[in-house]
């Protein structure tokens, strides 16, 4: 091989990244198909490559009668090997190269997976964007993508590998911009004492494009994990929020005290008071009346985040609901029953007392009514008590009586009193008429009287 060669060779193997050898090896592979091609080819025999000279030449070995390699080598390089070499292996170089690219691509991003990479917009739509990472692109899935966020070709973003897969084609790396794990690693980038160990994020809870929580925790007792994170002014937490889009992020101090954690992690809400109950891994928050829609949050938001922070379910309840269960222990626990006999819904205590109904339960009666009912029947009856009920009842007669008879005569005096009335304008409407008929008769009759022999009568 002439020393142009050599140096095309090499050129070659550093513009793609590819070793030397590994091109010497590509080019004996091809000769080596080259050779078994021609008319009188051994049917064992290889290329070998002097990297240093760039000579080669074709070796073989006999074979016995079961295909194994017997005796010594020797060397079958035809005399015009070198041009028909050339031509045979012009493709399979080619094709070599692609193919080392590829799996140099997919060993260098294989071991990043986690890792932070920056890559700028080639192509975004509906189902994926593609990213030009410099060597190779990655693919953002339409699940890996922000909410409402629709990056224009040009623009650099940090993205987060979720995975990477080996293709025909090469490696398809899949990168993310929802993975909770970017907003570590952007962090690691702003923060040192981070970066050096010194400050850990212990738990990150995040809704893409909306809100995240983190608690940091420190392993020195001289610096705050909090303020290391958000940094002079806010500069440091401001370049990540920068980064997200102005997506806002919660720092709150990690603690191994769950009540402490979880009045942290419901912040900015002030809580009264926590209750951890660990069988069933449910955090109970107490806020005052004025704080509850704050620590629930928009959406219930807050509080998502902070379930997902601590890993324990948060029951927030304002104090006077809190006052108003207290009050109703006695059948606070318990189901809604069918009665057999009525079909009317019963609620039953899960203590095992009497059943009450809708109206009861809504009204705060727990079945008293019911317990004293029940007192009195058990309860046996004396005489006196007999006696006693008895004359109650005759005297709650009297009464009735005596008021009936009142009415009637009340009754019977109005009617009365009303006909009188009735009388007296009828008596006043005929004297009227009286006179009113008598005054013409009254002069008739004089003179009636005067002349008696007039011939009147």
């Amino acid at each position: 091989m002439n020393p142009e060669m050599m140096d095309a060779l090499h050129t070659l193997a550093s513009e793609r990244g590819i070793s030397a050898d590994t091109l010497f090896s590509l080019l004996a592979d091809a000769m080596e198909s080259a050779y078994k091609k021609l008319p009188g080819a051994r049917p064992y025999a290889w290329v070998v490559i002097n990297p240093d000279t760039g000579e080669f030449r074709v070796m073989s070995q006999e074979l016995d009668e079961d295909l194994e390699p017997i005796g010594e080598e020797f060397d079958v390089t035809p005399s015009d090997f070198g041009r028909i070499g050339a031509q045979a292996a012009k493709q399979r170089i080619g094709q070599g190269i692609r193919e080392a690219e590829r799996e140099l691509k997919y060993e260098e991003y294989s071991g990043r997976e986690g890792d932070i990479v920056t890559g700028i917009i080639q192509q975004s739509d509906a189902r994926y964007t593609l990213l030009d990472l410099g060597k190779a692109e990655a693919l953002m899935p339409q699940s890996e993508q922000v909410p409402y966020d629709r990056p224009q070709p040009g623009q650099r973003v940090k993205a987060y590998i979720v995975e990477v897969r080996r293709t025909a084609k090469g490696p398809q790396i899949v990168v993310s911009r929802t993975h909770p794990g970017l907003i570590k690693r952007l962090f690691e980038l702003e923060v040192p004492e981070i970066a050096d160990g010194i400050v850990e994020i212990k738990a990150c809870a995040r809704e893409p494009g909306q809100r995240t929580k983190i608690a940091v925790y420190s392993n020195d007792s001289n610096v705050d994990p909090v303020g290391a994170c958000v940094g002079a002014r806010g500069g440091r937490v401001r370049m990540v929020v920068n980064e997200l889009n102005g997506e806002k992020i919660d720092i709150v101090p990690f603690t191994e005290d769950l009540p402490e954690f979880v009045m942290k992690a419901l912040a900015p809400a002030k809580v009264t008071e926590v209750r951890i109950d660990e069988s069933t891994g449910t955090a109970e928050v107490i806020v005052p009346d004025y704080q509850l829609s704050l620590a629930i949050g928009k959406e219930g938001q807050n509080a998502r985040l902070a379930h997902r922070l601590v890993g324990l379910r948060v029951d927030i309840k304002s104090e006077t609901q809190l006052a108003e269960e207290e009050s109703g222990e006695a059948w606070a626990e318990g189901e809604w029953i069918t009665d057999p006999e009525s079909g009317e819904q019963m609620w039953q205590p899960a203590d095992g007392g009497p059943a009450i109904t809708a109206e009861q339960w809504q009204s705060g009666d727990g079945g008293t009514d019911d317990a004293d009912s029940t007192d009195d029947a058990d309860t046996p009856a004396t005489p006196d008590a007999d006696a006693d009920a008895d004359a109650t009842v005759e005297t709650v007669d009297a009464l009735g009586e005596d008021a009936a008879e009142i009415e009637e005569a009340a009754v019977e005096e109005a009617l009365a009193s009303a006909a009188e009335d009735d009388a007296a304008d009828d008596d006043a409407e005929d004297d009227a008429v009286t006179d009113a008929d008598e005054a013409p008769a009254v002069e008739g009759s004089d003179d009636a009287v005067e002349d008696p022999e007039g011939g009147a009568a």
